[in-house]
């Protein structure tokens, strides 16, 4: 399980080091996509195949948000090797949609981490925690 908040470091050659105890969660590979709010998606191979199963199934024929969704985190998709200090090359094309710069922050959300641009955490998680009493009164129909 992926939980917590981690402040890393970005190198110029696009280099992200994930934190040691995640690393052995990632150990069969990994994948890194698009995700939400502008931030980075890193899977387990495992879990990444029970999502890219599910996009493949979208009605990307006949919905065209469900075909946009799936070309974009589909086709945004890339394995990721760890090289020997734990850390992963992160594709220019998804550096730049996420805005990554020098800090980086990475956020365990159970089943993916998360990867953001530190300003742009900064900013959700100022947002979120404001609006936390209407979120989990919302959630609250879903029996949270």
């Amino acid at each position: 399980m992926f939980i917590g908040e981690y402040n890393h470091n970005l190198d110029e050659k696009g280099r992200l080091a994930v934190p040691s105890k995640f690393r052995v969660l990632l150990k069969g590979g990994a994948i890194v996509t698009r995700g939400l709010d502008n931030c980075l998606y890193l899977y387990p191979k495992k879990q990444w195949a029970k999502v890219a199963e599910k996009l493949a199934g979208l009605p990307t024929t006949s919905n065209p948000a469900a075909r946009a969704y799936a070309r974009s985190t589909l086709g945004g998709a890339m394995d990721v090797d760890f090289d020997n200090q734990g850390r992963i090359v992160l594709p220019e094309y998804l550096r730049n949609f996420s805005a990554l710069k020098k800090k980086v922050v990475i956020v365990g959300l159970y089943d993916k981490l998360e990867i953001w641009n530190e300003e742009n955490w900064n900013k959700y998680k100022t947002k979120a925690e404001k609006d936390n009493n209407s979120i989990a009164e919302s959630l609250g129909e879903l029996g949270i």
